[in-house]
């Protein structure tokens, strides 16, 4: 399946957005654990990328990017209905591990050029 010009864009811009944050979250100490885990089925969740603390905390990271700032900025498109899809997505993953180990909820936020790019968001949501 071939995509549309616009909609390659966008998913490359997305993509770079992720690599950013992934790079990010490596050199302040994460290890990379899975990318773009996503439940089975329609409907389900996915997580852009699992990370682990070196004190063995299990860190789900949602990965937000604007083009603009003209409708709020990354912040602002992270609804409840994104973090219920991002805990489901969680809570799969986790049944896979067969326990629980220490976890949260983390968001980067990459932003257009500017003197901070890229925004680490420790513990911006949680599961309740």
């Amino acid at each position: 399946m071939k995509l549309p010009q616009g909609l390659k864009n966008t998913k490359a811009a997305g993509d770079a957005a992720e690599a950013e944050a992934l790079d990010h979250l490596q050199r302040a100490g994460l290890r990379l654990v899975a990318r773009n885990y996503r439940t089975p089925g329609r409907g389900g969740g996915e997580i852009d990328l699992v990370m682990r603390e070196p004190d063995g905390t299990l860190v789900f990271v949602e990965v937000r990017r604007r083009a603009s700032a003209s409708h709020g900025g990354a912040a602002a498109s992270i609804h409840g209905g994104k973090q219920r899809r991002v805990v489901l997505a969680a809570r799969h993953f986790l049944l896979r591990l067969g326990h629980e180990p220490p976890c949260r909820f983390d968001v980067v936020l990459v932003e257009p050029a500017g003197e901070q790019r890229v925004t680490w968001l420790r513990a911006a949501f949680d599961a309740g």
